[in-house]
């Protein structure tokens, strides 16, 4: 088993948050989510009339009722944050007992229309009688249970009326037995800007509810291993988790390509399994991953496996190069954020990404003694860096995302730009002025093609329009730039910190707060709308520690350690991160560093000077 084995504790609800009796509706489903909500009045049936059902607003467990013919008990508990793992209930009811269940990631929508793509997660169970417990055979992850218990249906109740009538009902316990991916070491951030530090908790746990035997985007609606949305979580790991397992299986499991080389966007699951469509800019994501763990472990023979298929990936591009050297038309569903970016025609944003796995193709295959692959990647880096300057305008000072029938449209987006600067297309002398506009708070807007900010989810009247073609422009494309959403959001700061502006970074990861309210302690979806623990969104966890701390592998496998803090307004600031060969360990506090590292030292300070340290403890000025 190349990864370790899931573990987790027993986890109790925060509160019991409702405890109410209400007349046994006419079931109109077998499915226990579906009778969750009619019982309750949730599904937009008319309520229980006024008068017929009893609530408790306080109550703790063990919960006590009467089993009564004709009426329903609903029993709610809320974990007070998302848990992940395997849903426990001891109850103590009559044979025949029916306990529905329903686990919701979200507290209940009065708005039946709002819910539609709400998980409709759950299960029964059928009491033995006396005392039992439920044991969930699968993993969920949740924050709210509904259980629902009655009699049971028609053909398991019995004919005892007597006894029913006088049954009681004991529900003494509701846990989770959390089922997650361990974290080892000694890892961790702090500053003196506490905010930050829940940021970075919260960036390590989203990634940890979304790491069972492979990264998946969410643990509620889909658990899938995308292969796009896994370089996130890889890159969190590689720096908060001593354990490197999952980081190296999201490189085995995603080399899983097509006949024609492309990967499929999911893995190990049904899409894979079905074919067809894919998103052709996740193959690219997943390039960038197999760079990033040899710059960390520094294994190249495990990089080496993975080169044919790096190769054929940038080779399936190659069918979409126009003249100019930039891709275009590319088939198949081009995603590369759920922000509105346009990818039609000419796109600078797929050329950007693309170029990017080229020059790390290049790195790879020059370590790996195959100069002729570097030097083919190398040409058509070039080439693309040439037919990227269509897209310039210079008097705005940034790169347009597309070129159609040979205009140049004039809609611009952070994940375009970025994009152009961590692939090196951008000429360097560029990207200060780039990195100015697209980060100007006047200018910044969010925008998503299928986002529904009113009901906090998916757009179905926008996902149509997007089927066929269409993108409704509702923003200022001559002056605003469409901010990327919280997953390209990693690229975006990639940019912002190969620019010198690390510092930004302590003011844009802030933004991630407006998911740490009501108890939540994840990241979600996107700005406004989505799951509220996905994996994608995890970046502040990664970027406080690489870009703001500045601790960065050097040379592959960190045989050098590259140190370049970025502080800005903070006075004090500290952490350490897994190495292969023992943690790297640096706390600054005003100009002063102290660092603490098994292996040699490029420390870069923030006037740009470098100088070279040998292994061990130095204090330092890094002004």
């Amino acid at each position: 088993r190349g990864i370790s084995h899931l573990v987790g504790e027993r986890v109790s609800p925060a509160r019991v948050s409702a405890v109410s009796s209400h007349p046994a509706p006419a079931w109109s489903s077998d499915h226990p989510v579906p009778r969750v909500l009619q019982a309750v009045g949730q599904d937009g049936a008319a309520r229980p009339a006024a008068g017929t059902a009893t609530s408790t607003d306080a109550a703790e467990l063990p919960v006590r009722f009467p089993l009564e013919r004709g009426r329903v008990q609903h029993l709610a508990v809320d974990f007070g944050r998302i848990v992940v793992g395997f849903v426990e209930v001891d109850v103590d009811a009559p044979a025949g007992t029916a306990v529905e269940l329903h686990y919701r990631e979200k507290a209940l929508r009065a708005d039946p229309a709002a819910a539609q793509l709400d998980p409709a997660t759950g299960a029964r169970y059928v009491c033995a009688g006396g005392k039992g417990t439920f044991e969930a055979l699968e993993v969920n992850g949740l924050r709210h249970l509904h259980l629902v218990v009655h009699a049971g249906d028609a053909d398991q109740q019995g004919d005892d009326e007597v006894q029913v009538a006088e049954a009681e009902v004991t529900i003494s316990r509701v846990q989770v037995r959390e089922h997650l991916y361990p974290r080892t070491g000694g890892a961790y951030f702090t500053s003196s800007d506490p905010v930050l530090e829940i940021l970075y908790r919260a960036g390590v746990r989203t990634v940890q509810a979304n790491s069972l035997d492979a990264y998946t985007d969410c643990p509620t609606r889909e658990q899938r291993a995308w292969v796009g949305d896994g370089v996130v979580h890889q890159q969190v790991d590689l720096v908060t988790n001593a354990d490197w397992g999952l980081a190296a299986n999201f490189v085995e499991l995603g080399d899983s390509p097509r006949p024609d080389g492309i990967l499929p966007m999911v893995v190990a699951g049904e899409v894979e399994a079905g074919g067809g469509l894919t998103i052709p800019d996740w193959s690219l994501s997943w390039t960038h991953g197999v760079h990033v763990l040899h710059r960390h472990d520094g294994d190249l023979e495990r990089a080496r496996t993975h080169l044919p298929t790096v190769e054929r990936i940038l080779r399936w591009y190659t069918t979409y190069l126009d003249q100019r050297g930039t891709i275009a038309e590319v088939p198949e569903w081009n995603l590369v954020d759920w922000s509105s970016i346009h990818l039609s025609g000419r796109s600078a944003a797929l050329t950007g990404l693309w170029a990017r796995s080229l020059a790390e193709f290049a790195e790879l295959s020059e370590a790996a003694g195959n100069p002729g692959s570097a030097a083919w990647a190398r040409a058509l880096h070039a080439a693309a860096a040439d037919g990227l300057e269509d897209f310039w305008d210079e008097q705005r000072g940034v790169y347009v995302d597309h070129v159609v029938d040979g205009q140049r449209r004039p809609a611009v987006s952070q994940a375009t730009n970025a994009a152009v600067i961590v692939s090196g297309l951008a000429p360097r002398e560029r990207w200060a002025r780039i990195v100015e506009r697209i980060t100007d708070p006047e200018r910044v807007v969010v925008r998503s093609w299928i986002g529904d900010y009113d009901t906090a989810g998916y757009s179905f009247a926008k996902m149509a329009e997007q089927s066929r073609g269409v993108q409704r422009i509702d923003w200022d494309v001559e002056q605003q730039v469409v901010r990327a959403e919280p997953y390209f959001s990693h690229v975006v700061h990639d940019a912002v910190a190969a620019a010198g502006r690390g510092e930004l970074l302590i003011d844009l990861v802030r933004d991630w707060e407006q998911f740490l309210v009501e108890g939540y302690d994840t990241f979600g979806e996107c700005w406004g709308w989505g799951t509220p623990v996905h994996g994608w969104s995890s970046t502040p966890a990664r970027d406080l520690i690489t870009h703001v701390l500045g601790i960065t592998p050097d040379l592959p496998g960190y045989a050098r350690v590259r140190i370049a803090p970025r502080p800005g307004r903070l006075h004090e600031i500290a952490g350490a991160v897994p190495t292969p060969h023992g943690p790297v360990e640096v706390r600054i506090s005003g100009a002063g560093a102290r660092i603490d590292s098994p292996v040699p030292i490029l420390l870069v300070a923030q006037d740009g000077a470098e100088s070279e340290l040998p292994a061990g403890q130095h204090e330092v000025d890094v002004r």
